[in-house]
């Protein structure tokens, strides 16, 4: 089965998102289940796992409740506060919840750039293997070095990378040396996955244009780096149509991955995140 591993819902307000700015008036309505399906029907992707896009708990029950009602949502990756006292017993009753598979933070938005490294956020982050739940890390480029030390304290913990951490995507040639070699040494730790995500919104608004050929070298580098056994593709969907259709996302992985053999292939479009978040 073809899995999308990322992907967002939302009932929009100003107030509830107020990370959706000014120049994003595409992402300023509603994003529902019935507005997905279509576009995972045209592209043969028969499952989904739903990340969480606002830090509230409130965004758990939310994404939880529909999942309860569509089969082709397969997992949940939630938010809770890993640094809260009572995170321990948060994290259990999320646990039991069906389908609920992980948690992320927004580290990217965080004033203090090596959040990940508080000795309260660790000591949250140490409770979700003992629950069987994953960890999504939402990070800029910036981040990676502490990030590295983080998952190093949790050797037995399941991480994924979201989005490559979010390096700028300028056009041939212009792969930063510091993010390469960051990605590299991430790699080298088996626990850390990476999404196949996230990658147009941040190619830089001078180039109107992308094609796979002007993200290729970052591609490179994510599958030297971690093997097609430990990429998953994932859509960013909604924040993707910032900058590109579902299907034209779907299209620049698959022509990536097309030399590849076809248990390679189908690893990278779904068996992977399959294996990753632990879907029966």
């Amino acid at each position: 089965m073809r899995i999308d591993s990322h992907h967002h819902f939302w009932n929009y307000s100003p107030e509830a998102y107020p990370w959706i700015g000014g120049d994003m008036s595409v992402l300023k309505r509603d994003f529902a289940p019935a507005d997905l399906k279509p576009l995972l029907d045209e592209a043969g992707i028969g499952g989904v796992i739903s990340v969480q896009a606002r830090t509230e708990e409130v965004e758990n029950e939310f994404l939880l409740q529909h999942a309860a009602e569509d089969d082709w949502i397969l997992g949940v990756v939630g938010w809770l506060d890993l640094t809260a006292d009572d995170a321990a017993e948060k994290i259990a009753r999320f646990a039991e919840k069906p389908k609920a598979v992980g948690l992320r933070e927004v580290l990217q938005g965080m004033p203090e750039r090596d959040y990940c490294l508080r000795e309260d956020f660790n000591r949250g982050l140490s409770v979700l293997h003992d629950f069987g739940l994953t960890y999504d890390l939402l990070i800029y480029a910036d981040q990676l070095d502490a990030a590295i030390q983080c998952v190093d304290r949790h050797p037995a913990q399941p991480f994924v990378l979201d989005h490559l951490a979010k390096p700028v995507i300028c056009g041939p040639g212009g792969v930063d040396d510091a993010w390469a070699a960051s990605i590299r040494e991430l790699a080298k730790r088996e626990h850390v996955f990476c999404k196949l995500s996230g990658m147009i919104t941040e190619v830089i608004p001078s180039l109107e244009d992308w094609d796979p050929d002007l993200m290729g070298p970052w591609f490179d580098v994510v599958l030297e780096a971690f093997g097609p056994e430990r990429l998953m593709f994932g859509s960013d969907w909604p924040v993707c149509l910032l900058r590109g259709e579902y299907a034209d996302w779907v299209q620049c992985v698959e022509f990536w991955i097309s030399g590849m053999s076809e248990a390679e292939q189908a690893a990278i479009l779904g068996g992977n995140a399959k294996r990753f978040y632990g879907l029966g």
